[in-house]
């Protein structure tokens, strides 16, 4: 049996937080004091101080806090997360030049999208979202993708966090059935929500346990002298998400 060398209460009183906060809903400092076995005067000042650096918030309905996207930002520095740019940026380029259609690799942060590299696909015309570019991930169909490719709890804070920075939010219940509805079919194909013309084709970049590190989304521009074939270029999307996929597994 393993015995402790060293103790630090405050941090390991935040960690169990944090951990704890991962594995449920929101969660009132009662609440949290409860579960954890603690008064709830043991962690008032620790969980102040996780509010205050960004890694919990305040559930948009004021029942209880949440853990926040901070430590996925923190993921994102590390060399695994740079990775990430440094294999897909080189297939989405290539697929982009292929389809002749703006190609993007999307990730979540904070409960949006993020666009961290892109491709115009060498036309002489496209549509296509600059770098840093952000979106809530209920409003858009990369975030749909990438919301439906998690496990529940991180599904459900991505969607408490994509909710709070929404005017006009859409109903929870009907979300979650859009999000099965994608996970069913694995991907999506939808004009897009604010251009006529526009078709996003959007699909995960899966870990090896299923869950979506990534998604690449495709902007499609329909001409009147030549309709995209959605079926071929969604098929070619989904071969470079395998291919990122199984490069990312290897390093």
């Amino acid at each position: 049996m393993s015995e402790k060398l060293y103790s630090a209460p405050a941090l390991e009183k935040g960690l169990d937080i944090l951990e704890l906060l991962a594995k449920n809903g929101p969660l009132s400092t009662r609440q949290i004091a409860e579960k954890l076995g603690r008064s709830k005067s043991e962690i008032f000042r620790v969980v102040h101080v996780l509010l205050a650096r960004g890694y919990v918030l305040r559930d948009h309905r004021g029942e209880g806090l949440m853990l926040s996207n901070k430590l996925f930002g923190l993921g994102m520095q590390t060399a695994r997360s740079r990775d990430l740019v440094s294999v897909a940026a080189p297939v989405v380029e290539r697929l982009a030049d292929e389809i002749h259609q703006a190609t993007h690799l999307v990730v979540a942060h904070r409960g949006e999208t993020v666009i961290i590299a892109a491709s115009s696909g060498g036309t002489d015309m496209n549509f296509s979202l600059k770098l840093g570019y952000r979106r809530p991930l209920a409003d858009a169909h990369s975030g749909l993708v990438l919301m439906a490719f998690q496990p529940d709890h991180m599904r459900d804070r991505m969607i408490a966090e994509s909710l709070v920075s929404m005017r006009s939010p859409p109903d929870r219940s009907s979300l979650l059935a859009e999000l099965q509805s994608v996970r069913e079919a694995g991907a999506i194909i939808a004009e897009s929500r604010d251009i006529s013309g526009l078709t996003d084709l959007s699909c995960p970049i899966l870990s090896p346990e299923g869950y979506a590190v990534a998604c690449i989304t495709v902007v499609a521009v329909t001409r009147k002298s030549a309709a995209p074939n959605f079926d071929a270029i969604l098929a070619r999307q989904k071969q470079a998400c395998a291919e990122i996929a199984e490069q990312l597994g290897a390093l």
